[in-house]
């Protein structure tokens, strides 16, 4: 490794002729969720690239770049959440943008996808809107993307580029050992999660059981029963996000009902919509653990909803990305 003018300068030879190739780092963020993207550029000892996002009177989003960005590895941090139009559109502005200001490389970092939840033709005459999104990404020719938890894992084979999935559960894992809890026993809320529960068990020593529910239609859910030992422990309900909160309120009580001591929750994404912060409140839920990959305005914040950070992980993945080194191994 070389350095020339403060840069960073990675030479190698290609049949006999010298070349250099710059790989500065440079982080942007759209206006989904500043805050995270400040703990990852602090955790990375850097600072927020410059950007202008602004709004025509007609609703129409403008971006300006205000950094230099020829030959950096770039990296875009934006979640599609909570108005997922317009975060999505700042997303595909803001990649134009640093792919016309001739970066190096491109790295988009979504800590939640939104449009996730239909991720295939459930029923006739419906669009996979996953893959849409995932094609308007495509469009942008980003190098790379980098995300959180997908709500389906076969949302990675939307993309033709490599695709890093980050899982939030090493965060849960460290906050729940530190609590200490007694008896534990993962539940998964519908049988699409048990792998997500499994995982997260067998890091706690915990058990593993399942709740038995259909969904006649979108956002309600009819808890059917449990599969496994419930009885006198502390259950921990855990899923990929909450967004109306009516199937883990539902669960919950289907827990309690066959005699669970207590119920908590964890989801990596707090969609929370319509009513979910009221049925929070009103729920037998003793806890709710979700981290920030959404951010959570003050209005919706609980007594009981605990917010862990991702920051560190999604940092440290980012870390490697530029190293060029393992992201899988933080898994493992």
């Amino acid at each position: 490794m070389e350095s020339e003018g403060g840069r960073t300068i990675e030479s190698i030879r290609d049949n006999g002729v010298r070349k250099l190739m710059s790989y500065e780092i440079l982080l942007f963020t759209g206006s989904a969720n500043r805050p995270l993207a400040e703990e990852i550029s602090s955790y990375l000892g850097l600072t927020l690239g410059k950007a202008v996002l602004r709004k025509f009177s007609d609703g129409e989003i403008s971006v300006k770049l205000e950094e230099n960005v020829r030959g950096r590895d770039v990296f875009l941090i934006q979640p599609i959440s909570s108005p997922a139009n317009d975060h999505l559109m700042e997303l595909l502005l803001m990649m134009d943008a640093i792919r016309r200001a001739s970066a190096s490389r491109l790295t988009v970092v979504i800590p939640y996808y939104g449009y996730g939840r239909q991720d295939r033709k459930s029923e006739p005459r419906v669009p996979i809107s996953a893959r849409v999104v995932a094609d308007l990404i495509e469009t942008m020719l980003p190098h790379r993307l980098l995300t959180m938890d997908l709500h389906a894992d076969q949302i990675q084979g939307f993309f033709k580029l490599p695709v890093d999935h980050l899982y939030a559960a090493p965060v849960f894992v460290e906050y729940l050992k530190k609590k200490g809890i007694q008896d534990p026993v993962v539940v998964s809320p519908d049988s699409g999660g048990v792998e997500r529960a499994r995982f997260l068990a067998r890091q706690i020593n915990a058990g593993l059981a399942i709740i038995d529910k259909r969904r006649p239609r979108a956002n309600e859910s009819e808890v059917m029963h449990v599969i496994g030992e419930v009885k006198d422990r502390t259950c921990i309900l855990y899923d990929d996000m909450i967004d109306t909160a009516g199937t883990i309120a539902k669960a919950a009580e289907a827990l309690k009902a066959n005699g669970a001591r207590s119920v908590m929750a964890c989801a990596t994404h707090a969609v929370l919509s319509g009513q979910a912060v009221q049925r929070l409140r009103d729920s037998i839920l003793d806890q709710v653990i979700l981290s920030n990959t959404i951010q959570l305005p003050e209005e919706k914040k609980l007594d009981k909803i605990s917010v862990m950070s991702v920051a560190p992980l999604v940092g440290e993945a980012i870390r490697r990305i530029h190293n060029e080194e393992s992201v899988s191994s933080l898994f493992l």
